[in-house]
């Protein structure tokens, strides 16, 4: 069977080992958090001086989720970044040459890296960080299929059981009366539950004791969180009841831009190369800059937040 191979085929070859109770991947809900949670991605960094012939989306969108772009001279376009694939090794293992396919750019196939071309790269690994979108769009789908679960099983109407079609009748004008704003009601009370025989009975689902949807949404709320903590995004422990100290915040700041201090310190290094065979003046750096004593907009003047 041959490519390209859509979502069906893949699940057919897979199924038989990954468990397929759980579809998560081709629902439009996780491709709603997947979209929602990049572009929360993309904002971490600014990226300055960029070329004005260069495609901002297309460099940004191919260096976070391939994991590079590759940077060089045409004798049409000039110095472009270009998608590519990686191929050969040094002494290091790293890839020596980069390989473009691209119909528009003629006599270009395969370019030497540090010759021809350099690399941008936002991981030491040469990976994209698409896996950690992934990871978090998929517990949020379901956290989010979860609410619209609960939301629908809190619509639990009265249930009243009668002996007979007259009862029910009285039944279904005594509901009409009281849900009309009737003061009082008056019933035979031959309906009572109160009497030798029951004429009248109500199933009353405890709808609040089942009720999750604010738990459920305070999930989704910390998966949020967590996925803003790996990228770079200073959040509050949402959580906490308690005040937060200042040491609270600044141990999440840490955190917050332990991945981040690796993925810009290996762009930093790598713009740098580009700048100066290309003698261009590209620049990277947090888009928004924290101060001490600032978490969320909040200052930090004593020991409790």
């Amino acid at each position: 069977m041959g490519a390209p191979y859509d979502y069906t085929t893949i699940n057919l070859s897979t199924s038989a080992k990954t468990p397929n109770s759980v579809h998560c991947k081709n629902s439009y809900i996780v491709s709603y958090f997947t979209r929602y949670l990049f572009n929360k991605l993309i904002s971490v960094f600014e990226f300055k001086n960029l070329p004005k012939t260069w495609d901002k989306d297309y460099f940004i969108y191919n260096l976070y989720k391939a994991g590079f772009v590759t940077v060089f001279n045409t004798d049409r376009f000039g110095v472009i970044p270009q998608a590519c694939s990686l191929s050969g090794i040094n002494v290091f293992y790293r890839p020596t040459y980069c390989i473009v396919s691209n119909p528009l750019i003629r006599n270009v196939n395969q370019v030497v890296i540090g010759k021809d071309c350099e690399l941008i790269r936002i991981t030491p690994d040469y990976r994209g960080i698409m896996d950690i979108v992934s990871l978090y769009a998929d517990m949020m789908g379901l956290a989010m299929e979860s609410v619209a679960v609960s939301l629908v099983n809190s619509k639990v109407a009265y249930v009243f059981k009668a002996d007979n079609k007259a009862s029910a009748e009285t039944l279904k004008k005594m509901y009409d009366t009281i849900s009309s704003g009737e003061p009082a009601v008056f019933i035979d009370k031959e309906l009572s539950n109160d009497g030798s025989t029951r004429q009248m009975d109500m199933f009353n689902t405890s709808v609040k004791n089942n009720y999750i949807t604010d738990n459920l949404l305070n999930d989704l709320r910390t998966i949020e969180n967590m996925f803003c903590t790996e990228i770079g995004i200073p959040n509050a422990n949402y959580n906490k009841k308690e005040r937060l100290i200042t040491d609270e915040v600044n141990a999440n700041r840490v955190e917050t831009y332990s991945n981040t201090a690796v993925w810009i310190d290996c762009l930093q290094k790598s713009i740098e190369k580009v700048n100066a065979m290309f003698n261009l003046n590209i620049a990277v750096d947090y888009k928004f800059k924290m101060e001490r004593g600032e978490e969320n907009g909040v200052g930090i003047n004593s020991d409790n937040v």
